[in-house]
């Protein structure tokens, strides 16, 4: 009997061990589990913080049209030209008069020809209720978007239009008609990335909600948080004249919560006026 109960004694002893062992590999595993759960909810944590510093999940992008994106600039417009305040539809099969004797047209059936001059350089006159840019156009970098940015402004596209997004030390945004976030033109063309590094104050780039979404929004960059962007964005222009007194003014109208929406006062674009040379 002595040694039967010794023998049982045993067996639970082995049985309890095992039982033990099989205890804390589930506890390992489960330990595991909530330590990669935990890095992957900080993870996208803090994606979702940068992109939604940048626009991405903004409450406007209706359309998935950033500056951002992982967008700083979320252009949201809706490619039917819907959105748009104009009641005529411009064919651009034909480009418009260099002298800006076009009437105003902000809806289009199609995206436009190339319209610019490969020999000529562009610069673009922006004057606002806060004061002038002149903008250097960039077609050796961007020809597609500078063409498009011309070939807007020569239809006058964005006068007397409003900024509806600034975001201060960040970036301002223009080119919506409708000043909602979700207008556009009625159509969308392919990114000219730049190399990573290259954005500065005063650049002028397209604003996008993905890639290859371009429409008429941009945005200037105003401060450091613009400068240090992803290179997810189109870069077509630097502002030459201006960046001591007009961007630091369209800055100051910026509204830092909201996600710059609205402007906290009214930024207006008056007229953009082309120069060729």
């Amino acid at each position: 009997m002595g040694t039967e109960k010794r023998e049982r004694k045993k067996a639970n002893k082995a049985a309890r061990q095992e039982r033990e062992i099989r205890q804390q590999r589930v506890d390992n595993v489960r330990r595991k589990a909530t330590k990669w759960g935990t890095l992957l909810i900080v993870g996208l944590g803090l994606v979702v913080g940068i992109a939604a510093l940048g626009g991405a999940f903004s409450g406007d992008d209706t359309a998935g049209d950033s500056a951002a994106s992982d967008e700083v600039a979320t252009d949201s417009s809706d490619t039917s030209g819907d959105a748009a305040t104009a009641t005529t539809v411009a064919s651009t099969v034909d480009c418009p008069p260099i002298d800006g004797s076009a009437p105003q047209q902000q809806n289009f059936d199609s995206a436009p020809p190339t319209c610019i001059d490969a020999d000529s350089s562009y610069s673009a006159e922006i004057v606002t209720n806060k004061g002038t840019l002149v903008v250097e156009l960039d077609q050796g970098r961007a020809p597609l978007a500078v063409n498009n940015f011309v070939t807007l402004a020569r239809y006058h596209y964005f006068d007397n239009t409003e900024c509806h997004r600034i975001i201060p030390g960040f970036m301002a945004q223009c080119g919506d008609p409708t000043a909602t976030g979700t207008g556009g033109p009625g159509y969308r063309f392919a990114d000219e990335l730049p190399a990573a590094g290259e954005y500065q104050i005063g650049s002028l780039a397209m604003a996008n909600s993905g890639p290859n979404t371009n429409g008429s929004q941009f945005f200037i960059i105003s401060g450091e948080t613009g400068v240090n962007l992803p290179p997810n964005y189109t870069l077509f222009g630097q502002v030459t004249q201006g960046l001591d007194d007009t961007l630091p003014a369209l800055d100051a109208a910026g509204n830092p919560s909201s996600n710059g929406v609205p402007p906290l006062e009214q930024v207006i674009i008056e007229s953009v006026t082309i120069t060729e040379a």
